[in-house]
């Protein structure tokens, strides 16, 4: 499975979404937003280098952390020197190396928002449950089925009561699954952790792993 995790704009939750998905799947989470990475990164090798050519894409997937992890660098001098067009090596490297390989792409709909979903061969697309929300995701939408990474689902991230389901399943024609909007996330992402790590038994890690359990390859 070559799984790419995208949104229509910056802000919904996408890499949230991504890193929790790797921690219940336990996929490879390659962070493929080379400008405005957002995924925990520690000190070695990462993706601006694996895609410049100076490393090597399995070496440089970390497994010291709750979910493996290639990070990608946060320099504007090393996004200029990485060739995304590299990245569909990459994820083939590190695919055949670890099996299932999850892709947190950019926001929005420029060059570098569709390399991560040519190279993926399912999508996820991830939406606030909003009604000014639905033009982006749709935009996006329309961008993964132009590259041929299926729609597998629709995750409405940061819910309330009564979340817009059935309307968002007709507008964008895929089924959807809820995350709802709890303190604990927000707790996660600061300390650089999954949702499970902090609140194994909650209403939240439920939700990925009910998720996880949608986009998954069946035997």
């Amino acid at each position: 499975m070559r799984l790419a995790v995208t949104g229509g704009k910056g802000g919904v939750g996408k890499s949230t979404v991504a890193y929790n998905l790797g921690a219940a799947t336990g996929a490879v989470v390659v962070d493929g937003d080379l400008g405005m990475a957002d995924l925990p990164a520690t000190r070695g090798p990462d993706l601006h280098d694996v895609l410049a050519g100076r490393a090597d894409p399995v070496e440089a997937v970390r497994e010291d952390g709750p979910v493996r992890l290639l990070p990608c660098g946060r320099s504007l001098a090393g996004a200029r020197a990485a060739d995304a067009t590299e990245l569909v090596r990459a994820v083939a490297a590190v695919e055949h190396a670890y099996g299932d390989v999850i892709l947190d792409c950019p926001a929005g709909m420029a060059a570098d928002a569709g390399i991560p979903l040519l190279v993926a061969d399912r999508s996820v697309l991830v939406a606030l449950p909003d009604a000014f929300a639905l033009p982006d995701a749709l935009r996006t939408r329309a961008l993964a089925r132009e590259l041929d990474a299926g729609l597998a689902r629709v995750v409405l991230n940061r819910t309330g009561e009564n979340p817009p389901v059935a309307a968002v399943e007709r507008a964008l024609g895929a089924p959807v699954s809820t995350i709802p909007e709890k303190e604990v996330v927000r707790r996660a992402g600061r300390a650089g952790q999954p949702v499970q790590a902090l609140a194994p038994d909650g209403p939240v890690v439920d939700a990925f792993e009910s998720l996880a359990a949608a986009v998954a390859p069946r035997s």
